[in-house]
């Protein structure tokens, strides 16, 4: 089994040591030197809610809950998790679970989502062979991942193909066989799991971010823009949204937006391996911006001291 060290998973995930200490201490990830597939798709769990702005406690406290009332051992892992104000929910069989109010939350197209007060009762007796089903969905996705770390795309492939005719909207499974169809340049086949995905779970951020790159491969710039800026709407402090929304609106010769976001990348990205070339857009930007300005002054004539009319009297001739 492939194991990462500290380093490499703050490499892989672009997380700060400071942000791996604060899950550690507040008891989402146990501390350690060596991580494996688990905790690696824990991890990225946990970063993406970050980027969400939820705070630890309120992740372990939403977890802690969901290990009591359903039994899962790890409920980030076991589950999809999708934020509910200051809380999580819990996807599961179907149904999003908070489980520190003890609800239901029934999604309805037409009216939104529906809170049921119920009993929770164990997985064996609630959800019968459908808990069974969701274990055996994880089990089949780990090995994908596995399967892609060692480089054997095609079984990854054929994994993620099984997960999917199992469960047509397993948007974990539509967002990572997208992504290897993407790196095979069959940007179309990918356009349309990566939508799926984003129909699946309309709270997904990646979906909408990876939907934005095949957009912009397709050289679809307008729907590309709008997919970056539903993934930045659900989630305003995603940095890499907002470097290729930047990128986008570059493309298209709106360098006002463009510069609007490369700053915001900035601020939320300071020492990233983009954030020197980000800086230096800005720069260019501002230049191009100051010399526009400049060249339309050259044209303009202030008016002098005195006000005078644009009519001058003509005294008629005597006769």
């Amino acid at each position: 089994m492939t194991r990462y060290n500290r380093q490499d998973v703050l490499r892989i995930l672009q997380i700060s040591p400071r942000q791996l200490q604060g899950w550690e201490r507040a008891g989402l990830i146990p501390q350690q030197e060596q991580y494996g597939f688990p905790e690696l798709a824990q991890l990225r769990t946990l970063r993406e809610l970050q980027i969400l702005r939820m705070s630890p406690r309120s992740i372990r406290d939403s977890v802690q809950a969901m290990r009591a009332v359903s039994g899962m051992n790890n409920p980030l892992l076991e589950s999809a998790v999708v934020r509910t104000g200051t809380r999580l929910a819990f996807r599961h069989s179907g149904t999003m679970v908070d489980p520190i109010r003890r609800q239901l939350l029934l999604d309805f197209e037409s009216t939104g989502p529906r809170a049921v007060t119920v009993s929770m009762l164990p997985p064996s007796r609630a959800a019968g062979g459908e808990y069974q089903m969701d274990r055996e969905l994880q089990s089949l996705f780990l090995r994908a991942i596995q399967a892609e770390e060692r480089g054997q795309k095609m079984t990854a492939m054929d994994l993620y193909r099984n997960i999917l005719a199992i469960d047509p909207a397993y948007t974990a499974a539509l967002i990572n066989m997208g992504t290897l169809l993407y790196h095979q340049k069959q940007y179309g086949r990918a356009e349309e799991l990566y939508r799926r995905a984003t129909e699946s779970d309309r709270s997904y951020v990646l979906a909408f971010f990876d939907l934005g790159n095949v957009l912009d491969e397709l050289d679809r710039p307008d729907e590309s823009i709008d997919a970056y800026r539903t993934a930045i709407s659900l989630a305003p402090g995603y940095a890499d949204a907002h470097y290729n929304l930047a990128l986008a609106y570059e493309r298209k010769g709106e360098r006002r937006r463009a510069l609007l976001h490369w700053q915001v990348y900035v601020r939320l990205d300071k020492g990233g391996p983009w954030a020197d070339h980000a800086r230096g857009q800005i720069r260019k930007l501002l230049s191009r911006e100051k010399l526009t300005i400049a060249h339309r002054a050259q044209g303009f004539h202030p008016p002098a001291n005195h006000i005078a009319s644009a009519l001058e009297l003509v005294r008629p001739a005597a006769n």
